[in-house]
């Protein structure tokens, strides 16, 4: 009888050992997954969907209506109102060029009241947006994405959550750690790499950049990654440096793989009107081929897509609308500009139409 009660236990022992052991790996394997979901949750309930894009640029939103709410509480549409008006556009941060083309075709279409006005603004705000390609180019094997920008404006957290996004669409994602000039850059691309489960080639501090780029490329191709995300330094008060750095990298690279697929720039859309001279620095030393807006809830400058699109020529592919995982979304012109003019009725019933 004793012997038969060991037996059990044991076996029930047993059980509760392949339970755990099963439980962890089943943990692992839906690791990654779980990145999302626990950054979106609150209050230990299930994940709720984003909000909005209206809710997300609500500061910017709010600050761009009090100024329209302002200008079409005026009586009448002369010289005085169109001024008011692209100062408050200007206000925003879309930069003088564009505020002054928009004003102009607006008061060009000859609207009689203020919500013709505002159909015009935003028809001639989207079309500012139009024609421009916003897909992220992943044409080769492995194609190579080359991501630049000033430290502090969210580049490596820009780069886990595109790896995230390209991760969901089942391509083979392997981050190269090229910004050698920081101790702590290569640790914390480490980091986010982990959380969203991908691999990565790092090297040395003090490493030459470009050698970290040509080890990751080849080991992206000899791995069979589809994609290749390279992080690079981005210190301005050696920019004279700093661009040399990223020229060598970006000829290394397009040797070896032939082109790159997307040079993206990351600007912090905090910083308003303030960022476009870096931004000139980047898009001449490297080829920008798209940028990154990030950090648009946190701002009420949300009007500088329109100023980097106007006098960069480059496209807007990516927004940062907050911290989570998922909250690098591709940017959509029409959402964006009905959330940065908000509904119909807040304009109409301004100006009495």
């Amino acid at each position: 009888m004793g012997a038969a009660v060991t037996v059990i236990v044991i076996f029930l022992v047993v059980l509760v050992v392949l339970g755990v052991i099963v439980a962890g790996v089943v943990r692992r394997r839906e690791g990654p997954a779980r990145v999302t979901e626990t950054a979106t949750r609150r209050g230990g309930g299930p994940a709720a969907a984003p909000p909005p894009l209206t809710l997300r640029l609500g500061r910017t939103r709010r600050a761009f209506g009090d100024r329209l709410g302002a200008v079409f509480g005026r009586t009448g549409f002369d010289d005085g109102f169109w001024s008011d008006l692209e100062d408050g556009l200007v206000a925003s941060d879309m930069g003088v060029p564009a505020a002054t083309k928009l004003v102009e075709r607006v008061r060009g279409c000859g609207p009689e009241d203020a919500g013709a006005i505002r159909v015009a603004l935003a028809d001639e705000l989207t079309a500012l947006f139009a024609e421009k390609d916003r897909t992220i180019r992943i044409d080769a094997r492995p194609a190579v994405v080359l991501v630049v920008g000033v430290n502090g404006t969210g580049k490596t957290t820009s780069i886990a959550k595109l790896a995230a996004r390209l991760e969901a669409e089942d391509r083979r994602v392997l981050l190269g750690a090229a910004d050698t000039f920081r101790a702590a850059a290569d640790e914390q691309l480490r980091r986010w790499a982990e959380r969203v489960g991908v691999a990565m080639v790092g090297g040395q501090s003090g490493a030459d950049p470009a050698a970290v780029a040509f080890d990751a490329y080849h080991s992206a191709r000899a791995r069979g990654h589809d994609v290749l995300i390279v992080d690079t330094a981005g210190r301005l008060q050696t920019k004279a440096n700093l661009m040399d750095e990223l020229g060598k990298i970006a000829r290394v690279l397009r040797r070896e793989a032939g082109e790159l697929d997307e040079v993206l720039l990351v600007i912090d859309g905090t910083t308003g009107q303030n960022a476009l001279a870096q931004a000139r620095v980047f898009t001449e030393a490297v080829g920008v081929t798209g940028v990154v807006l990030t950090k648009l809830d946190g701002t009420a400058r949300g009007g500088v897509a329109v100023a980097v699109e106007e006098e960069l020529g480059v496209p807007v592919k990516l927004i940062g609308i907050g911290e989570a995982i998922e909250d690098l979304v591709p940017f959509d012109p029409e959402a964006f500009v009905e959330a940065l003019l908000g509904p119909d009725e807040t304009i109409v019933e301004a100006g009495g139409g």
